[in-house]
C-alpha cells in the first residue's frame, strides 16, 4: 500500500450552499484558492465539510467534484463518518470507491459514549476493510468520548493502515503523550488552529486546519516555518 506523506498544511474544505444546493462553483474558487495558498493537501467532507448533514448522493458528487478540480495536484483525503454503527460504516468502506484519494478519515463513535475497548474495535474494523490508509479524528467535543493516547497508539501499533491522528481534543499534553510514544510512520496533526504552533513545537507533524479556507497562504507560511524550526517567523503569522 503507498504510503502518503500527509505532513504540513491540511485543509478541512468547507462546503458552499447556495439556497440548499452545494453551490460547486464556489466550491471551485475554494479549491483553487487553497491550492494557490499553498496548503499541502486538502480534506474533502470533514465536519467543516457538512460531512454528516449531506445526503449519500451529495457525498458522493462533492468527492467526485473535488478530485475533478483538484486534477493530482495535491491529494485529498475522504472524511467518511458512520455514527455509531460500526458494521454499516465499515460496509460502506468496504463497497465505496476510493479510487483517486490518498486515505480517509474517520471520527470515533458518537453519541453513545464507547469505553476506549469499543472504540478500538471500531477502528480496527475500519481497517481491516479500507483499501487506503486511515487518519484517526479525535474530536470530544462532537463525538462525546475522547479516544485517549494509549487507544491511538495501540492503533498504531496494530495495523500500518493507521497513519495519523487528527488531534483536536485540545489538550497539548495529550499529543505530546502520543508524540512521545508514536511508531515512526504515525503523524500527529493538530485539529485546533490555535494549538497548532505548540503541536509543531512539540515534534507535531502539521495540521487539518479550518482558518485555512479563508487564510491558506498565511496558515501554510506558519506550518512551513515551524516545521522547519524557525518559530520565531511562524509567529509572525499567527
Amino acid at each position: 500500500m503507498h504510503m502518503p506523506d500527509l505532513s504540513g498544511t491540511g485543509v478541512a474544505l468547507v462546503t458552499p450552499f447556495q439556497q440548499k444546493t452545494v453551490d460547486y462553483g464556489a466550491l471551485e474558487r475554494i479549491i483553487e484558492y487553497v491550492i494557490e495558498g499553498g496548503v499541502d493537501y486538502i480534506v474533502s467532507l470533514g465536519t467543516t465539510g457538512e460531512a454528516i448533514t449531506l445526503s449519500s448522493k451529495e457525498c458522493r458528487e462533492v468527492f467526485d467534484f473535488t478530485l475533478r478540480q483538484v486534477n493530482g495536484r495535491k491529494p485529498v483525503v475522504a472524511g467518511l463518518f458512520g455514527g455509531n454503527f460500526t458494521e454499516m460504516l465499515a460496509e460502506k468502506i468496504r463497497n465505496y470507491n476510493l479510487d483517486g484519494f490518498a486515505a480517509i478519515m474517520s471520527s470515533s463513535p458518537a453519541y453513545s459514549k464507547p469505553p476506549q475497548e469499543g472504540i478500538y474495535q471500531h477502528y480496527m474494523a475500519i481497517a481491516e476493510v479500507s483499501p487506503v490508509p486511515v487518519i484517526i479524528y479525535n474530536v470530544p467535543s462532537r463525538t462525546g468520548s475522547n479516544v485517549k493516547p494509549e487507544t491511538v497508539l495501540r492503533l498504531a501499533e496494530s495495523s500500518d493502515k493507521f497513519i495519523g491522528v487528527k488531534e483536536a481534543s485540545g489538550d497539548l499534553v495529550q499529543a505530546m503523550q502520543i508524540l512521545k510514544r508514536r511508531p515512526e510512520h504515525f503523524l500527529v496533526l493538530s485539529g485546533d488552529d490555535a494549538l497548532t504552533l505548540p503541536m509543531i513545537a512539540a515534534g507535531g507533524h502539521g495540521a487539518i486546519s479550518v482558518i485555512a479556507n479563508a487564510f491558506p497562504k498565511h496558515f501554510s507560511f506558519l506550518v512551513r516555518k515551524a516545521l522547519q524550526g524557525d518559530f520565531a517567523r511562524a509567529a509572525q503569522a499567527e
